[in-house]
């Protein structure tokens, strides 16, 4: 449910996008533009929503709103797409560094904390984890800007969704398999006690 929660904002700019396209006539904006007015609304009122429910509103989630308001906003006001198409790239760029920083200036495994209660693992596999998924959202920050800017906008919204959605439950997919070589073996069950009289 909180994943659902977490993609209604690219869900709705996909759908707002796909709106103004196939109906421009009932629209005052140009789809990018509508889309991404759609989205900000739903990200503000999510953040509404968690402060009336008391709950935590996680430091990402702050951030994700500050970019798609400022990069959206400015993509709205100079209507020009070029600010929305950076605000994925810069969230997945926020995210990889968050990750390093946390381990290396403040001493902390940040997955540890998040998946350390499912699975005991080393040390050290916790930081080739971290690493991998820091360089993982690097890449992925370079591959949004490679579809914004060599494909037509359109690409570029379904990417959004459904690509960088595919790619991110494949990387997820390969991490479990790694992962799961890299716990502990299980001891064997102790010798049957059959054989004693």
């Amino acid at each position: 449910m909180k994943f659902l929660f977490d993609m209604l904002p690219v869900i709705v700019f996909f759908i707002g996008y796909s709106s103004g396209q196939s109906l421009p006539s009932l629209s005052l904006a140009k789809p990018i533009e509508l889309a991404t007015a759609l989205a900000i609304a739903v990200s503000v009122l999510q953040i509404v929503w968690l402060l009336l429910r008391r709950k935590k509103v996680e430091p990402l989630q702050w951030i994700s709103l500050a970019l798609i308001t400022v990069l959206g906003g400015a993509t709205i006001l100079l209507h020009n797409a070029t600010f929305i198409f950076w605000k994925p790239s810069a969230l997945y760029w926020c995210m990889g560094s968050g990750l390093l920083i946390a381990r290396y200036f403040s001493g902390k495994q940040p997955l540890k904390s998040v998946m350390g209660k499912e699975m005991e693992l080393p040390g050290a596999v916790w930081d080739k984890l971290n690493w991998a998924w820091a360089i993982f959202f690097l890449l992925m920050g370079i591959v949004n800007l490679l579809v914004a800017y060599n494909f037509p906008e359109a690409v570029w919204v379904k990417f959004k969704l459904f690509g960088t959605l595919g790619f991110t439950l494949l990387f997820a997919v390969a991490q479990a398999l790694w992962l799961a070589r890299q716990l502990p073996a299980t001891p064997d069950a102790a010798p049957s006690a059959s054989g004693e009289s």
